[in-house]
């Protein structure tokens, strides 16, 4: 896995939170008695419990993947990335917002 994704995982996670959504993350289990699936332990059907009877929108993202990242060129800038956005423009943004 590539520590690219993982970052773009973890800012898709905080723009989630700014949404007043709520995020879990770890290593996905089923447990072998009762058959249940759990995320380091909290069950997956108690944590979506919070929310039932309303309308949601449910991401799960792999944070390991063989899957090699994609190359997309900017449409800014024009030079060639792999992942969220351009690193480049990226950094021109937070140079100018005076970061």
């Amino acid at each position: 896995m590539r520590a690219i994704r993982k970052a773009d995982i973890r800012r898709l996670t905080t723009e989630a939170f700014k949404l007043d959504g709520r995020s879990l993350e770890g290593v996905l289990r089923r447990d072998t008695i009762n058959g249940r699936l759990s995320i380091n332990g909290v069950a997956i059907e108690e944590w979506l419990a919070r929310d039932e009877n309303k309308e949601v929108s449910l991401l799960l993202i792999p944070s390991e993947s063989d899957r090699p990242l994609e190359t997309q060129t900017c449409n800014t800038c024009g030079r060639e990335y792999s992942g969220a956005s351009c690193p480049y423009c990226r950094e021109v943004r937070y140079r100018l917002r005076g970061g």
